[in-house]
């Protein structure tokens, strides 16, 4: 044990954990200074109330990373707990239809916790099972020779796959949807799957997006509420909805606008006093361009850049086909999930309430992107380990 932890100090990957730690605490500054007017105005509470509810879900956050990065990673091959993985997605992914909570614009997203714990949101949950049971799935069929198998592999996962983004979609989430898709086809590529077998997928993908429109169809009351198709119409023109839907767009281009290069300063905002909603959770991007300007905006972007680029170099270093697909699958979570909350706050796609790693809001966002980040860490010492011994 003893000489396992003065390999797992000698291996440590230092520079992923400093950075993971920056914006952890540059998040927490930034969701006081976002949420405290938020919280006497709106929920009439202190104005460290938010702040406070971050400091805890950390404290829950940074441990979580550390333990999982000393858990090696060949353990989440083993096939009972990949089982266990996906039966626990898929309890959690159905409870939330029955018996979730939802949001402003209709989604059943939130299950209550006992206790008085807190809540839970599945489909953060569902995210690194996606990561976890496909690269280990695929693992096991890479090193069996069995990888290429339409009946024993790809016809197997892709119904799992289908299954779990229709759950996803008919919470609905549109947001979360996208993300496991993309999650799902960087593991599929960091596989190592024979070229010739991406015409099948693409087949299995078109009668996915069948499905997704028929769902859509049928459900279309239930799934297009009127506070979504408001985003959808903001996204097209967010100028032209002004006095409705577009009016958070065209605020946070006013945020990230009077920013300019060095900001407004801390506490400073004037968007946060109101005109952005909940400023402290998707779009709190938009009071850091604000409050620190474009050199706050830049450190942010680059460390998330940081994070990213080192599970892809770790990646394309290592040997291990279990490895890469977990290094790839961590490095993609972040790099869409971070593209899908800027496009949102600046238009580019229309609004879905995603979290900006790390830094917005949210206890169950940034508990379970630490567990990813945990296990990249993990990958990133054994493929240190291997280049020195």
């Amino acid at each position: 044990m003893k000489t396992y932890m003065n390999r797992i100090l000698r291996n440590f990957d230092y520079p992923l954990f400093i950075v993971y730690l920056l914006l952890c605490l540059f998040g927490l500054i930034m969701i006081y200074s976002a949420s405290m007017v938020w919280a006497m105005n709106i929920y009439n509470f202190e104005p460290s109330h938010f702040f406070k509810k971050q400091l805890m879900n950390l404290a829950i956050a940074i441990p979580a990373f550390l333990l999982v990065s000393i858990i090696p990673y060949r353990h989440y091959r083993n096939k009972k707990f990949l089982y266990g993985t996906l039966i626990m997605m898929f309890t959690l992914l159905i409870l939330v239809k029955f018996i979730g909570f939802g949001d402003a614009v209709g989604a059943k997203s939130w299950l209550s916790l006992p206790f008085g714990i807190g809540n839970l949101q599945p489909t953060e949950v569902a995210k690194i099972a996606f990561i976890v049971y496909f690269s280990g799935v695929f693992a096991n069929k890479y090193y069996a020779g069995t990888l290429d198998e339409i009946k024993t592999t790809i016809f197997p996962t892709f119904s799992v796959l289908t299954a779990s983004l229709l759950l996803v979609l008919l919470e609905p989430d549109f947001g979360a949807t996208m993300i496991l898709f993309l999650v799902a086809i960087s593991v599929i590529m960091a596989s190592g799957m024979k070229v010739k077998n991406y015409l099948i997928i693409s087949r299995f993908f078109a009668l996915l997006g069948v499905l997704i429109g028929i769902v859509l169809w049928i459900k279309w009351d239930t799934v297009m509420t009127a506070s979504r198709m408001g985003r959808f119409l903001a996204f097209t023109d967010p100028f032209e909805y002004i006095q409705g839907s577009g009016l958070q767009i065209v605020n946070g281009y006013i945020a990230i606008g009077a920013g300019g290069l060095k900001g407004v300063g801390l506490g400073n905002s004037i968007q946060k006093l109101g005109y952005l909603p909940e400023p402290h959770t998707d779009v709190i991007m938009a009071v850091i361009s604000e409050e620190t300007g474009l050199l706050g905006t830049t450190l942010v972007l680059g460390g998330l850049f940081f994070i990213v680029m080192r599970a892809f170099t770790v990646a394309l270093r290592t040997k291990d086909a279990h490895a890469r697909m977990l290094a790839a699958g961590v490095g993609s979570l972040i790099a869409i999930q971070t593209l899908v909350n800027l496009g949102g706050l600046t238009g580019l796609i229309p609004l879905t309430g995603v979290t900006l790693p790390f830094i917005s809001y949210g206890g169950t966002s940034v508990v379970f992107l630490s567990i990813a980040l945990g296990i990249l860490m993990n990958v990133s010492m054994f493929v240190k380990y291997e280049r020195t011994k």
